[in-house]
């Protein structure tokens, strides 16, 4: 007898549900070791007797609106201008060459040692122009800043005694955020970040497990690069690729939470749907890649299961929208009444969401004083990412089909505190694509089983679907009206290079 197509789909929906949940419960877990390793000290930092020679890169990709601030901050840096190169990696194909050339010249003027570095391609993207610079590099110790951060002056000072330890590879320091407040999604970015420094970071590296370099605001020993292979781009994840390879060489990492080093958030919908597209396809990328290594290694147990669930964690996404999608046949089944005692066992996967919630709420707590505040946004937070999971469940596809995309650089536009636009700016997206009309779509069948569960009395289903109909539908309004409005506006070119770039191009 062929089962019937309530028990087939009600078996994938406990199946789906069983990734989430294993993802979430891992919450609990660090929550237990950041309290069981919260006063532990990986590594204790040395005294910086003399000013080792330092290459700082700022790896570039059309960013007229913040590279300048970027190359100010960098030059701002106290250190021997002697003992400090500057390299300025400039991938650019609009009039932020022009800008980086001018600054270049006058920082130059100055005194600094400071480069700017073209190829003339830009293939490899961001790890083939870091690898470019490096071997044009003479520095022991390479910090690297993406255009969008300002590193406060004493990060040199800061990160370089803990290479006093000569098996540290890399000092990572924390994100904080200069447009936290911006906007309710800029607000929600922080949280997410937030969780991945102070929870994540933190524990995985005082509890002995791996961690990863996060693309910018770290400095690295230049022999740890080159030992470990130097930079590849076959992942659009370099960062994460560096970190495992080097840790699997034997390579120590120091995180500091105390640190800060200041960047802009997205402050549009559509910057932050092409940033999570990156970081998860470039993360599945990198999973294929390392997991065999990671298990053929003789790495302690541990830290192979938990290396795991960190490499896998981007491929949770398709089990989030299929959970979205399947909420609704499932209300029509639970209320034939036939399967009641399987619906109280599954109401234990509600576990996995005070998981996560722990794991963000002891995130706020630990840094910021009015955390009561920002906590209140958890579920804007989570919807956010339901409503993400399209975009993200498109780029985990992609990435286990080996199906190679541009790196797709995520645009700022100068935003800082409450101020600032980003919809009269060049870079904005103005195209309206598939992903936001299916999210639509599933903003609609959303509503429809609020409606369904309301009628037929499964209260109990409601607020989870209201969360994915509240992300679904504010993803895809926002990113239809963003797109739309970025149509209306007039680009705003940066006046004070304009000459430049007229002379350039005559």
């Amino acid at each position: 007898m062929l089962p019937r197509i309530e028990d087939v789909l009600l078996i994938v929906y406990v199946v789906v549900l069983s990734f989430p949940f294993i993802f979430g419960s891992n919450g609990f877990l660090m929550i237990f070791y950041y309290f069981k390793y919260r006063n532990r000290q990986v590594v204790r930092p040395g005294e910086l007797s003399d000013y080792p020679p330092v290459t700082v890169q700022l790896p570039v990709y059309n960013e007229l609106y913040v590279v300048n601030r970027a190359i100010d901050s960098i030059c701002s840096l106290d250190y021997p201008k002697e003992k400090m190169e500057i390299q300025v990696l400039d991938d650019s194909t609009d009039e932020t060459t022009a800008i980086i050339a001018q600054r270049v010249n006058e920082k130059s003027a100055e005194g600094f040692n400071i480069k700017h570095v073209r190829r003339g391609n830009r293939q490899g993207y961001k790890a083939g122009a870091l690898k470019y610079g490096l071997a044009q590099a003479k520095g022991e110790y390479v910090a690297i800043f993406d255009a969008d951060f300002i590193p406060r002056p004493d990060f040199l000072k800061k990160t370089l005694p803990y290479f006093s330890e000569p098996k540290v590879g890399l000092v990572q320091t924390r994100w904080e955020h200069i447009n936290s407040e911006y906007s309710l999604l800029t607000r929600a970015q922080a949280i997410a970040l937030d969780g991945h420094f102070v929870i994540e970071q933190q524990v995985r590296n005082k509890a002995g497990f791996f961690i990863n370099f996060n693309g910018t605001a770290g400095i690295w020993r230049r022999s740890c690069i080159e030992d470990s292979g130097n930079w590849e781009a076959d992942t659009l994840a370099e960062d994460l690729d560096l970190s495992y390879r080097a840790q699997l060489k034997g390579w120590q990492f120091v995180f500091m939470k105390e640190y800060t080093s200041p960047a802009e958030l997205p402050a549009d919908v559509n910057g932050l749907r092409s940033q999570q597209f990156r970081w998860t396809k470039g993360a599945v990328e990198a999973s294929k890649k390392l997991l065999p290594r990671v298990w053929r290694s003789s790495l302690p147990l541990r830290v192979k299961i938990h290396s795991t669930i960190h490499l896998c964690a981007s491929m949770v996404y398709p089990f989030v929208l299929l959970i979205g999608i399947l909420q609704v046949p499932v209300v029509f089944i639970k209320h034939t009444g036939r399967f009641d005692t399987t619906f109280i066992l599954m109401s234990g996967f509600i576990f996995a969401f005070f998981g996560s919630f722990m794991f963000y709420l002891y995130s706020q707590k630990d840094v910021y004083k009015d955390w009561r505040r920002r906590i209140y946004l958890f579920p804007v937070f989570m919807a956010g990412s339901m409503g993400l999971s399209v975009n993200n469940t498109k780029a985990v596809i992609e990435g286990l089909m080996n199906k190679k995309t541009e790196f797709v650089r995520t645009p700022k536009y100068g935003v800082t505190g409450k101020s600032g636009s980003w919809a009269d700016k060049k870079y904005t997206q103005r195209k309206v694509n598939w992903v936001s009309i299916a999210e639509f779509v599933l903003a609609l069948y959303c509503f429809g089983g609020i409606v369904l569960s309301i009628v037929y009395l499964e209260i109990a289903a409601v607020p989870f679907q209201m969360l994915y109909f509240t992300g679904f539908g504010t993803i895809s309004y926002l990113s239809i009206k963003q797109a739309l409005l970025a149509r209306r506006k007039a680009v705003n070119f940066v006046p004070k290079a304009q000459p430049v770039v007229n002379e350039i191009a005559k």
